[in-house]
């Protein structure tokens, strides 16, 4: 059966699992499963570009809602003020973070990121980012790893089924196909990326 929406996605694992009893539960194992990817893929079908207005006087701006990792940040303007980041007990030994102005440097704390010097007023932040997508439900007829990463998603939501039906020797073989669907993205993520890219090659 192709599995393009969530319907057919879950009628595959029901099919896959040789069972017809599971639909109170195969919704759990779905969720599980893009829980389990969230966690573990980064590649450049998930980037997202943010922005964010800082307010004077306040030093921080929160992550957007759907934040997974950071890939850049930086304020907007003519030139672009590119930040730096400090892991958090370098920035708060910074000088810098009692005074006031155009931020400079930025460590992230909980859901927020935190930036010195203080803003002295209204600037927009760009954010690049890694987005963790809407999952595909009842409600959510499809998503970004099912529609590009399917067998990944299948395999992980396999895996994720078979403790529950106390069938652990198959846990392994879900979990191995799994791995190599993952490897395969994140390979093939790295040609799509380096592929149109320009490299230099110097020699010393």
């Amino acid at each position: 059966m192709a599995f393009t929406n969530y319907t057919t996605f879950v009628a595959t694992v029901a099919n896959y699992l040789g069972r017809d009893d599971l639909s109170s539960v195969i919704p759990d194992f779905v969720e599980l499963a893009q829980e389990r990817i969230s966690r573990e893929l980064r590649v450049q079908e998930m980037l997202k570009v943010a922005t964010a207005s800082t307010t004077g006087g306040d030093s921080t701006v929160s992550f957007p809602s759907d934040f997974l990792e950071l890939r850049e940040i930086h304020i907007q303007g003519t030139p672009v003020n590119t930040l730096e980041f400090q892991t958090p007990d370098k920035f708060f030994r910074n000088g810098k973070t009692t005074t006031s102005g155009v931020p400079e440097y930025f460590t992230m704390l909980g859901a927020e990121f935190q930036f010195a010097p203080i803003p002295d007023g209204t600037q927009t932040v760009q954010i690049l980012y890694y987005a963790k997508p809407t999952f595909i439900s009842a409600s959510n007829s499809s998503n970004i790893y099912l529609a590009y990463f399917p067998d990944a998603l299948l395999y992980a939501t396999l895996a994720e089924a078979e403790p529950y039906l106390m069938n652990d020797e198959r846990i392994a073989v879900w979990s191995n196909m799994y791995d190599r669907a993952i490897f395969n993205i994140r390979e093939n993520d790295k040609g799509a990326t380096f592929s149109s890219a320009t490299l230099n090659v110097t020699t010393s």
